[in-house]
Parts: C-alpha cells; sequence; structure tokens
C-alpha cells in the first residue's frame, strides 16, 4: 500500500469541493443563476424575509458580497426588498412568486450534482463521509475569523451538526 502522503486529504478535498461547485455551477446556469446565487434563494425558501445582514451571517460570507447579490437577483425577478414595519431604515428580502417557483429548479440541480458525485457509494460510506466532514467543518469554523475584516461583525455560529445523509435516489 502506498504511503499517505502530507497535504494529500486537503487536496482531494479542495478538488472535490471545486469539481462540485463547477458542475452546480453549469446545471444552476441553465435555470439562469449564477453560483451564490442558489444558497440565497435556498436561505429565503427556508426564512423568507431576512435582512441582508441576517442572510450574510447565515452563509458565512461579507455583507457587501450579500447585498451585490441579491440586487442582481432582485434585477432578475426572484427577490424583493422591503422595508421593515419596525424599522424603516432596515430592509427585508423577500422571494417573489419568481423566486419561488425557481426553487424546485435550483433543489433539482443541486440534488443531480449530489447523485453524480455520490455514485457509488453505500449508506454505511456515505453516513461515514457526512460525518467526516461534519468534523472538518467543527474543525474549520473558528479559523472563519481569519478570513473576516477586522471591522465586520461576525455572528458565532453554532458547530455543524451531524445530520444523517439523506438518501441518494439511484
Amino acid at each position: 500500500m502506498a504511503k499517505f502522503e502530507k497535504g494529500m486529504a486537503m487536496i482531494r478535498l479542495q478538488s472535490a469541493a471545486r469539481l462540485s461547485r463547477t458542475v452546480l455551477a453549469t446545471r444552476l446556469l441553465a435555470h439562469g443563476f449564477y453560483a451564490g446565487q442558489d444558497q440565497i434563494m435556498l436561505a429565503l425558501f427556508a426564512e423568507n424575509g431576512q435582512t441582508p445582514g441576517q442572510l450574510a451571517a447565515r452563509l458565512g460570507v461579507r455583507p457587501p458580497t450579500i447585498t451585490k447579490t441579491i440586487n442582481r437577483l432582485q434585477s432578475q425577478g426572484f427577490l424583493e426588498k422591503r422595508a421593515s414595519e419596525i424599522d424603516a431604515r432596515q430592509a427585508h428580502i423577500f422571494l417573489t412568486e419568481r423566486g419561488a417557483d425557481a426553487i424546485r429548479a435550483i433543489e433539482k440541480s443541486v440534488s443531480k450534482t449530489e447523485k453524480q458525485a455520490l455514485k457509488g457509494l453505500d449508506k454505511k460510506e456515505l453516513k461515514t463521509l457526512v460525518k467526516l466532514l461534519s468534523r472538518i467543518e467543527n474543525n474549520l469554523v473558528p479559523d472563519r475569523n481569519l478570513i473576516v475584516d477586522a471591522g465586520d461583525e461576525v455572528e458565532e455560529e453554532a458547530p455543524v451538526e451531524e445530520r444523517e445523509p439523506e438518501e441518494v435516489a439511484g
């Protein structure tokens, strides 16, 4: 058996992540979405009416990044901004009817990409993979502060839960 090369796990992890993003981005583009827009759409589908700051914190990105993407999705007709009833300076983001209709296409793209990526793994291997990836995520969460500008406020996230993998259709 070949000796384990230092750094190989990180190389493979980054390669798999990059390839999965590329495949998903290609599928999403067919529905009019650019990379990253799907995450905002799905976050709003889970909890409509979030503020840009809440979305940024939930997705682990900086507020200026989320604002630019929200504006693009709004111009595409998928989202709308509404002033808060409590504080007119604060905007809340909502899916439009067109945005809600697009969720199924996003979910289908994600599902097809997941099915392609996990092809050939049995249930036990899939469960182990999810458990190991959760552990890797938990190991890296504290280091998130290293990539955030000193002036940005970051809400502390709870560790990623170890979830049972969803059954992959065969």
